[in-house]
């Protein structure tokens, strides 16, 4: 009688724990999704913001965009209707190539030596300034680019091209720098282990096996400092200041540039002024897109 008293008690003590179990597991479920529902909240609050900001861009440029915005330079009066952004889409492609060709290399540079040679007393340092960089505010470069490049009075000095360029590349270099480094510790370390083990140098694993490997992600790193870089309208005021036409010359002559343009109409009465503002901010807007795409398009052929 002992014997079956015990088995039962035994039996009843399992089935208690199932019950606990299967209502922990029931708890738990519960509370993931309510959790699932609560981040799903959350990025559509963040979404909704970036949707209207689309939708007014589309709504109000595509109806001022045309043939004649796309194939003219600006128009002077902001009274008059017509004219278009030509002259302010070549001078920003214009600096961002010059900034990018400065500060793709030193970001990528950067990223690598932080996260490869971490054991270096600089490594901090760096980390530190480049920090401080991401967080100065662009007017800020402009007005260091003006202090030591526009007003020197030697052949570099002057509103130009390259003083425009060279403030949308100290704007970039912390970006790429920041976001590539990241990148680069995703580079599993049994890949370097491996090329170590085999003989190489540390200079070779480098080159040869991390970068390849972080290729994708260094292109996109690049692309969210071309991004900011475009649309970048304060360093400018102090270092490329304006034109009203196509300028090809690196120095010596102000440059246009989308964001000024941009600025400069839409901060006016006039409603034809207005009406070509809307229509560069999506011009710019589709570049960026562009260029995007096309990174986007060089990294999978690189993958293959």
């Amino acid at each position: 009688m002992s014997i079956l008293s015990r088995e039962i008690h035994t039996a009843n003590e399992v089935s208690f724990d199932v019950t606990k179990t299967s209502r922990n597991y029931a708890a738990r479920k519960r509370k993931g999704k309510i959790m699932e529902a609560v981040l799903f909240t959350a990025i559509l609050l963040a979404l909704i913001p970036l949707v209207l900001i689309l939708f007014e861009v589309i709504r109000r440029g595509a109806s001022a965009m045309d043939l004649e915005f796309l194939t003219s330079v600006q128009n002077i009066s902001l009274i008059r209707e017509g004219g278009g952004y030509l002259n302010g889409l070549f001078g920003t492609l214009y600096m961002v190539v010059i900034a990018s060709v400065i500060a793709v290399p030193l970001g990528i540079a950067t990223a690598t030596y932080v996260v490869e040679y971490s054991d270096n007393k600089l490594v901090p340092l760096i980390q530190f300034f480049t920090d401080v960089m991401t967080g100065v505010p662009s007017i800020f470069v402009g007005l260091f680019i003006y202090t030591i490049l526009v007003q020197n009075d030697g052949p570099l000095g002057g509103f130009s091209t390259l003083a425009g360029g060279m403030a949308l590349s100290l704007l970039m270099i912390p970006i790429i720098a920041r976001a590539s480094e990241e990148v680069i510790r995703l580079v599993p370390d049994d890949l370097r282990n491996a090329a170590y083990g085999l003989g190489a140098r540390r200079w070779q694993v480098v080159m040869q096996i991390v970068l390849p490997t972080a290729n994708s992600g260094l292109i996109t790193a690049s692309m969210l400092a071309v991004a900011r870089a475009a649309g970048e309208t304060a360093p400018l005021l102090l270092t490329a200041l304006g034109a009203f036409k196509i300028v090809p010359e690196l120095l010596g002559r102000p440059q246009a540039a989308l964001p000024l343009i941009i600025f400069n109409e839409a901060r006016g009465p006039f409603e034809p002024a207005h009406a070509r503002a809307w229509a560069g901010a999506l011009e710019l807007m589709l570049v960026v897109l562009l260029l995007t795409l096309i990174a986007r398009a060089i990294s999978r052929k690189t993958q293959s």
